[in-house]
């Protein structure tokens, strides 16, 4: 992103994902700069606190971007994911190795000093995600803001959310449920040009997978560094890149792994095995023969549709003065 802020495709990017976030939030009571008056450093405050936490631990932006997908696709983007207690969704599965409630604590705490009772946890999370992308060289956008915070977390509701081993044909129709299309699904998948996975999740793949032996779809000269890093019957937990050489920048080289066969989770794989998704990500890539697809500014409009998926405004909702707990 170095020199972003003077190329003029970058103002261009910016002018189109404002009249973009109009568009969609017009009808859902979000709106750019809802703070603005009743509390006008909502957003540096949110963005100063993932700053520190990032400068500390890199880890948390991914953290916090897999925290925000997976709360919206469980009822709607309300921040109930962050709520304690027993069979919430924070306890389920597919939610416990995420990271960075830490961070959501730390800015709901220094807003409540400063606007008590004005900022939703849903929105410190969204913006939150948009901030660990930006800070991990990522694309800057407008935030639509104005959610409120729900009251229902559920841990059987998470069987919604896509999974590791989920076929494209699957993931396609949990996205559309949610009015988001093919590229949509592609672009936020491919958020995991940031991050890391446990061996427990994709190990499976490097053993005895089909006639004894690895995962066909894995290139063969990549099985032997998986297979070192993750032994079979070794230590589980121990996590590793999703992009495979650029885990700590948000760019295109997880759409160039995919291609390469050095996919890490399978159903991120199948985004190039399935020719339906193949083609965004050979747009993304911008391969001849492709129409291009800028990819930080297909991601961000992405991210702004999917973050108004249920959301709560106005009485439907309430501001909840500790992120962790029920008013």
């Amino acid at each position: 992103m170095k020199g972003a802020h003077t190329n003029p495709r970058f103002f261009l990017a910016m002018t189109v994902m404002l009249a973009m976030a109009a568009a969609l939030v017009q009808a859902q009571g979000t709106r750019v700069g809802f703070y603005a008056r009743t509390c006008p450093r909502a957003e540096s405050i949110v963005r100063s606190t993932v700053q520190s936490h990032f400068r500390s631990n890199p880890n948390i932006a991914p953290g916090l971007l897999r925290m925000h997908f997976h709360d919206c696709f469980v009822q709607g983007c309300d921040a109930s994911i962050l709520i304690d207690g027993p069979n919430t969704e924070k306890t389920a599965p597919p939610n416990r190795l995420l990271r960075g409630y830490e961070v959501i604590d730390d800015a709901k705490t220094q807003l409540e000093a400063t606007c008590p009772g004005v900022v939703s946890c849903a929105d410190i999370l969204t913006l939150a995600a948009r901030d660990s992308v930006f800070l991990t060289r990522g694309i800057n956008w407008a935030v639509p803001t104005g959610r409120r915070d729900g009251r229902v977390s559920l841990a059987s509701d998470t069987t919604i959310l896509p999974g590791f081993r989920e076929s494209i044909d699957s993931q396609k129709q949990k996205f559309a449920a949610f009015g988001l299309n093919t590229q949509d699904l592609v672009a936020l998948v491919g958020g995991h040009t940031i991050g890391t996975s446990a061996c427990q999740l994709f190990s499976y793949r490097l053993y005895n997978f089909t006639n004894g032996g690895p995962d066909p779809t894995i290139n063969s000269a990549f099985v032997p560094q998986l297979q070192a890093l993750c032994p079979q019957n070794g230590d589980g937990s121990r996590r590793i890149d999703l992009d495979t050489g650029s885990g700590n920048r948000f760019d295109t080289s997880f759409f160039a792994n995919l291609r390469n066969g050095r996919g890490i989770l399978e159903s991120d794989q199948k985004l190039w095995t399935d020719p339906s998704t193949r083609t965004f990500v050979q747009r993304f890539l911008g391969e001849r023969g492709s129409r291009p697809l800028n990819f930080n500014v297909e991601f961000a409009r992405s991210m702004v549709k999917m973050s108004n998926i249920g959301v709560k405004t106005g009485t439907n909702g309430e501001i909840r003065r500790i992120c962790s707990a029920i008013n």
